[in-house]
Formats: structure tokens, C-alpha cells, sequence
């Protein structure tokens, strides 16, 4: 069997190096006993996102039941780390002059970056150039793709950013707070978006976060209740996962989808983590 070490950036990892070596991971995840950013825990994490990044033709569809419950696992591992990371960070941020100046502190920032300019070239395509009013469902305490789409695409766009910690949009907030004309364009509200119905009716695009609906079935039913309130020609942005990504982020696939209008599925293989699906709501489509 190939090792890690004599893969190079081009090599395919073989699927069951590629299984064996995540699962070697969330062993030793599962026992940290906190998640909370240190050397250990971001050597880990650091670990996984690199090897989930070697080119692979895993199919996630056919793993063992075994694998498919670690799988789950780790998701919802990735998930927690991700937060107590962005929330460490984004109260650092609070305490220092001018926090939007400082956001490339952040580890993950060139990816954001990235990722924003991908998504922004996907609506653009799209005919979607500068929305009047945006959700983002599952900002976090760290909004980094709402502040760098305002900033830098969306730059005459309102932001409403829903997560539903309380705490997390607190921070959030104290981000934001440091410029009168951000602050102006950008609300946060702690709300369950399983409860917001009508109000999603307002929007001209939304934009899925990938760990909003760590399950299919909650997903599934996250989409349902979305495409139910959202207006008609009304665009949502889904982020997902493909291949060996899948180990890090729900997979959402254009079969999930088929009550709406596919635009555009992209899945990048570079940095940038998450796959990109863009949808409209369109009755008439239907």
C-alpha cells in the first residue's frame, strides 16, 4: 500500500489509504478532550483538511456502514472545532482596534477569500450582480463571507446574517460595530431558520451554510422549508461537498434539489473546500 508521505499533490490517493487514514484521525479526535484551538487540536485538524484535499475518487454513496457512522462523526466534530475556532478568533478580533482591518488573521482567511470570489462569479453568471437585500443562514461569530462579499462584490447590498447562537452574533455584531457604513448594511438575528417563514419571502438570493443541516434528512428538510417561503425566481446559494471533502461537510447533490431550477454546480479542486450548487425557486420552472 502507497504511504502518505509518497503521495504527491497530483497523485490520487487510493480510497482505502484514504479511509484507514481519516478513520486513524477521528480516533484521535474523538480522544481530545477539548476541541478548543491549541497546537494539538489544529495539528489534527490541519492533518484532515490536507489529506481530504489529495485528489481522490472516493464515492462517499458507497462506503460501509461503518465508515458512513464515522463519517457522521466527524462532521460533527469538524463542525464544533470549526466554531470554537471562528469564535476565538472573532472575540480577538473585538478587543483590537479596527477588526475589519485584521480579518487576514484568521488561518482560514485566503480561503474565504476565495471561496467569495468563486461564488460571486457564480451568481454574476447567473444574472444575479447586485442583490438589493441577502440572507446568510449560519453566519457564526466570525461572518467572513457576508463582510468580503460587501466589501469587495455586494458592495450596495443589505446583509441579514441568522445563526442561532446568540453569543455568536454578539461577536459578530462587535465586528461590524467598528464601521458605521457595514454596520448600516448588516443585521444579525439569532433565529432557527426552521422558524422564519414569511420573512424569507424578502430576500433576492440566500445562501446556505455548509454546516446549517449536519444530516441528509435535516438538510432535506432545511431546502423544503427554504424553497416553501422564498420568493419565485428567488436564488439560493447551497455550499456542499464532494469526493473526500465529504469527510469535513454535508454533501448536498443536484438530486437533492430537483424542486428547483439547477443554474450551476461547481466543485473546486484547490483550497477552497466546498462545493458550490446555485438554484432558483421557480414555480414556472416547475
Amino acid at each position: 500500500m502507497a504511504s502518505l508521505r509518497s503521495l504527491s499533490c497530483e497523485s490520487q490517493i487510493p480510497a482505502e489509504l484514504l479511509i484507514a487514514s481519516v478513520m486513524q484521525i477521528h480516533a484521535s479526535i474523538s480522544k481530545l478532550e477539548s476541541l478548543k484551538p491549541s497546537k494539538q487540536v489544529n495539528s489534527i485538524f490541519s492533518r484532515l483538511v490536507k489529506l481530504c484535499t489529495i485528489p481522490s475518487s472516493i464515492d462517499i454513496t458507497a462506503l460501509p456502514q461503518e465508515v458512513q457512522k464515522m463519517r457522521e462523526s466527524l462532521i460533527v466534530l469538524c463542525g464544533r472545532a470549526e466554531g470554537l475556532l471562528e469564535l476565538e478568533f472573532a472575540t480577538f478580533l473585538t478587543k483590537i482596534p479596527q477588526p475589519l482591518n485584521n480579518l487576514s488573521l484568521f488561518p482560514y482567511y485566503g480561503n474565504y477569500v476565495k471561496l467569495s470570489k468563486l461564488e460571486y462569479t457564480i451568481l454574476s453568471e447567473n444574472g444575479v450582480v447586485q442583490p438589493k437585500k441577502v440572507a446568510f443562514v449560519g453566519s457564526g461569530p466570525m461572518p467572513l463571507t457576508s463582510i468580503i462579499m460587501a466589501k469587495h462584490h455586494l458592495t450596495s447590498t443589505h446583509f441579514d446574517n441568522f445563526d442561532i447562537d446568540e453569543a455568536a452574533n454578539d461577536v459578530a455584531r462587535s465586528i461590524v460595530a467598528s464601521d458605521a457604513e457595514f454596520e448600516g448594511r448588516m443585521k444579525f438575528l439569532t433565529r432557527d431558520i426552521m422558524e422564519v417563514k414569511e420573512q424569507l419571502g424578502e430576500y433576492d438570493c440566500i445562501f446556505l451554510a455548509a454546516l446549517v443541516g449536519m444530516s441528509k434528512e435535516e438538510k432535506l428538510t432545511i431546502l423544503g422549508h427554504i424553497r416553501k417561503y422564498m420568493k419565485d425566481g428567488g436564488i439560493l446559494l447551497v455550499r456542499s461537498a464532494k469526493g473526500a471533502r465529504a469527510f469535513l461537510y454535508p454533501v448536498v447533490v443536484e438530486h437533492d434539489l430537483l424542486d428547483f431550477e439547477v443554474l450551476s454546480a461547481v466543485h473546486p479542486n484547490d483550497d477552497v473546500i466546498n462545493s458550490v450548487v446555485l438554484v432558483r425557486n421557480s414555480q414556472g420552472y416547475l
